[in-house]
């Protein structure tokens, strides 16, 4: 809990000098227009991504399939558009990178183990 007071204290002072420092080199209306641009793109690209995973996980319980990684890709795509929708540059870059299934691959196995130890220390029961 102790990180994540320091998370919403640290980030938002990080993204308001980012955007500072934006404004100052590239001027306040392209800063402005990059901000716009990063929350319309990214909600479309959530909204497309978000739409493929939730068939994903759709056709997995369908088949009587774990929802796993499906369930782990629609939980990663909704952060990665809340993100996006948040204006600044550093939410926006983590926004991206929940969008596509690279770096989600990646983070899937950290995910799985958090999840795992969650379970295993009683702060996640499954029923």
């Amino acid at each position: 809990m102790k990180w994540l007071a320091a998370l919403f204290i640290i980030v938002p002072t990080a993204e308001l000098a980012l955007l500072m420092v934006s404004g100052k080199t590239l001027g306040i209306m392209p800063t402005i227009l990059i901000i716009i641009a990063t929350g319309i793109g990214g909600a479309y690209l959530a909204k497309k991504q978000g739409l493929r995973a939730w068939r994903d996980l759709q056709f997995r319980m369908a088949n009587r399939e774990t929802p796993g990684k499906a369930l782990v890709d629609s939980v990663c795509i909704l952060l990665g558009g809340l993100l996006l929708l948040m204006p600044g540059f550093i939410t926006d870059s983590i926004g991206f990178l929940l969008l596509f299934s690279g770096p989600r691959k990646i983070l899937y196995p950290f995910i799985v183990k958090w999840i795992y130890n969650k379970i295993r220390n009683g702060q996640i029961r499954v029923m």
